[in-house]
């Protein structure tokens, strides 16, 4: 064994090490959720490298963030394979890439100087659908531009675009035959003015290459190798690129996991991946399945999770295998509303940030983003600092518009010294201008908006240190470069706090406690995924990616109904049944005419036993009507143990436990566990953490 091979190969266990020292040719990596695929992935690349199979130069590793690939360069860098005086492996997203080549080779294949990337497309969207007479409203523009990507990327051109949405049963925005008139027109009018979008990039660069030989030719002997990272995501354009970079040659390593396909709503497909060995018969086929991420408890729950997947993808699901020390079990918790659910939520992160788990280290994800209402309400109620992660909400904040403005201003009148750390300096003089400190604001002045505003300033400037790190000679322009890629890719930078992301954000990302909240059918899965096998499919995939995220923490919740006091007509996800423990309260079947998930039925008075009908009575157990028989004396004692509860947690009372919760304890003095967490508003965590102490004061009250 040489040298490169014994660095390259270090502390990897015996499926890292086969993919890592495949020869050159076909690789497939089928790699599942925390087997450290980037790690395999360049260290194999540092083993073609060392062993002297491909030059330094010669590689291009593409990913699909450029967080990834800021990462992939940093590892590299640190493996020894990029350096003073070498070529640098490239490592980028595909649109980054494209952009880089599309750029290089404009001139030979279209003369003059390159387009410009716009970005975002709304503007033009709107003006082609004004001129056809479609809807115009925001949500409606969003709808339209997610269409025409889709179509781009699928490579379906404006006048095939009908028969190919009723061909996918595309859930459009519009009649499609005014969505491909809109398409169309947008192309127009986007060509007159001589500008790019991001599905360009990949198109016209594909194109260079296929329709120029001598384009091809040059570019195929500077690039010899290729890795290609999240292979199950590729769609249909990205695919044409590849193979136009390949030009028939078969050097390509590919790494993905099919149970972790979910953007198939943006063209993406697992077809490539799973399609490779017989695309490639001589290829090598290896499988990561040991997990170093998540504890075997959890590793376990994804395991059940995807184990009752159906459909081609679940023909190649990968069984993970646990290598951390055990865990604490995942937690389940039902709450009567949304906004209780918000409540017990934040109250459990501000337990962990007490008990020193880091704000960053903890994520709450939901399916949709308007699910974050609630739980930015709750953290910010509970005075817990928070991040919606999210491209535009980030680019499209206020702080950071007049910011990129201001940099872009900068750009045009920088030195030509201004790279690498001089650069870095000159965007914090810009920011500082801005409102960039050295320090947060101090006092009310440092909460709420000053606070989101000053965060929003360091996370800009911490990102031109990122690109450094992995650019060393990068200017202002390459920082407005990646400022318009991260906001076209929705990769927004870090902003300390706990992240709230949806569960499409959070791919690729891991915490040490992750909230998955909102699991009920209808919003995980999402409705209109119903009647469609495909569609609920890749449902439980998102959900298992979701389940995926957590290292030591993992708490899965759900509410029975939308807003406080409503009627509890929901139920739990059918992704849970048979993942929630049997003698959890929360496994019980739901029954009764409401449907009430999560195991509750129809709530009876424990004095006549009739059905109770608002939430207040279920939450006391009895009609109204029927005279209140509560012990005052306990009710004080249990709101003096809160309020020292409260105050020894630095949380607002109600975090501990409601006005309703204590009467309801005050009146029907459960005597054990199952007592408590039949009152509405006592789940398992809160049961957990509570329950030993309310038994005992209630005892000592009794006797």
């Amino acid at each position: 064994m040489g040298r490169g091979e014994d660095a390259a190969t270090e502390g990897l266990d015996p499926e890292q090490r086969e993919a890592v020292l495949a020869p050159r040719g076909p690789v497939c990596v089928l790699a599942g959720a925390g087997t450290g695929k980037t790690r395999t992935i360049t260290r194999r690349i540092a083993h073609l490298v060392s062993a002297g199979h491909v030059g330094y130069g010669q590689v291009l590793a593409v990913t699909f963030t450029a967080r990834a690939a800021g990462e992939m360069r940093t590892r590299l860098r640190a493996l020894g394979v990029d350096g003073p005086g070498r070529p640098p492996v490239q490592a980028r997203t595909f649109h980054a890439a494209a952009l880089r080549q599309l750029r290089y080779f404009w001139p030979r294949v279209v003369g003059g100087a390159p387009w410009e990337v716009l970005e975002g497309k709304l503007r033009l969207v709107g003006q082609a659908a004004q001129r056809v007479g479609a809807p115009t409203t925001r949500e409606s523009l969003r709808d339209l531009a997610g269409e025409i990507e889709w179509a781009k990327a699928s490579l379906v051109p404006a006048d095939d675009y009908a028969a190919a949405a009723a061909r996918d049963a595309r859930d459009v925005p519009a009649p499609a035959e005014q969505v491909a008139k809109v398409y169309s027109t947008y192309e127009a009018l986007k060509n007159r003015a001589e500008v790019l979008d991001f599905d360009d990039l990949l198109l016209h660069t594909a194109a260079a290459l296929e329709e120029h030989p001598e384009v091809a030719h040059e570019f195929h002997e500077r690039y010899r190798c290729f890795v290609v990272d999240e292979f199950q995501d590729v769609t249909p354009a990205q695919h044409r690129l590849l193979r136009a970079w390949l030009g028939g040659r078969d050097d390509l390593t590919v790494v993905g996991d099919a149970s972790q396909t979910i953007y198939s709503f943006a063209g993406a497909s697992p077809s490539y991946l799973l399609d490779f060995p017989r695309t490639f018969p001589e290829a090598t086929v290896v499988r990561l399945v040991r997990d170093y991420r998540s504890t075997p408890q959890f590793v376990a729950a994804a395991n059940t999770v995807i184990g009752a997947a159906r459909g081609r993808a679940a023909g190649s699901r990968l069984r993970l295998e646990g290598q951390r020390p055990p865990g604490p079990a995942p937690d389940f918790s039902e709450h009567d509303d949304e906004p209780a659910e918000g409540v017990a939520v934040a109250g459990a992160i501000r337990e962990l940030i007490d008990d020193g788990v880091p704000p960053a280290e903890i994520a709450v994800l939901y399916r949709v983003n308007a699910q974050s209402e609630v739980y930015e309400q709750a953290l910010g109620d509970a005075g817990i600092a928070y991040q919606v992660r999210g491209g535009e909400r980030f680019f499209q904040r206020t702080e950071v518009r007049t910011a990129v403005a201001a940099l872009r201003t900068a750009a045009a009148r920088a030195p030509e010294d201004a790279v690498g750390a001089g650069m870095v300096s000159l965007v914090r003089a810009v920011l500082g201008e801005q409102g960039l400190t050295t320090e947060p604001p101090a006092g009310a002045a440092g909460q709420g908006a000053a606070r989101q505003r000053w965060e929003s300033l360091r996370a800009l400037a911490e990102l031109a240190e990122e690109l450094v790190a992995s650019v060393p000679d990068a200017d202002l322009g390459a920082f407005q470069a990646e400022l318009t890629a991260r906001a076209q890719a929705q990769h927004p930078p870090t902003v300390q706090g706990v992240t709230l992301a949806s569960l499409h954000a959070a791919k690729g990302l891991e915490w040490d406690a992750v909230f998955l909240v909102g699991l009920t059918d209808g919003t995980l899965p999402i409705q209109h995924a119903d009647g469609d096998d495909a569609a609920v499919e890749e449902e439980r995939r998102l959900f298992y990616v979701g389940v995926t995220r957590a290292r030591v923490h993992l708490r899965l919740s759900w509410a029975l109904s939308r807003s406080a006091g409503g009627r509890r007509s929901r139920r739990r996800s059918r992704f849970l049944y048979g993942l929630v423990p049997d003698e959890h309260p929360a496994a019980r079947q739901p029954t009764g005419r409401d449907g009430g998930g999560g195991g509750r039925g129809k709530p009876v008075c424990r004095i006549c036993g009739k059905p109770l009908a608002d939430a207040g009575s279920a939450k006391l157990g009895r009609c109204s009507t029927h005279p209140s028989d509560i012990d005052e004396s306990l009710l004080e004692a249990l709101k003096s143990w809160r309020s020292t509860e409260a105050k020894a947690r630095s949380v607002p009372a109600y975090v501990v436990f409601t006005d309703a919760t204590l009467i309801a304890l005050a009146e029907q003095r459960p005597h054990d566990p199952s007592g408590l967490v039949a009152i509405p508003g006592i789940g398992s965590s809160k049961l957990e953490r509570y329950g030993t102490e309310v038994l005992t004061l209630l005892r000592e009250h009794a006797s």
